[in-house]
């Protein structure tokens, strides 16, 4: 895992949102980040190589994949988890009451 990565399953792990996280976790053609399946929540952290114009074509095709399977696919950048673990940390949290009220 990334430094971003590691500080993002440090607050995911060992269920600390109520809710089961697994890291690295194979959907279909792809390895997933991180994802609640119960709530078909996936989150990606994303280095600076995601700014390249192949790769976002890449991560859209990823992400309807995602979505067509029932996932819903949230993204940060290294740097906003680096340095607004916080706000990150929100929008996880925000993105699960989301997907569990539906």
């Amino acid at each position: 895992m990334t430094p971003a990565e590691q500080i993002v399953w440090e607050q995911l792990r060992g269920s600390k949102l109520g809710m089961h996280f697994r890291r690295q976790h194979v959907i279909g053609m792809y390895i997933v980040d991180f994802v609640s399946l119960k709530n078909h929540l996936v989150i990606e952290i994303d280095g600076a190589y995601h700014m390249a114009p192949n790769q976002q074509i890449e991560d859209a095709a990823r992400t309807e994949y995602l979505q067509r399977k029932g996932f819903r696919v949230i993204r940060f950048t290294n740097d906003q988890v680096l340095t607004d673990i916080e706000t990150v940390m929100s929008k996880i949290i925000k993105s699960l009451l989301t997907v569990y009220f539906l």
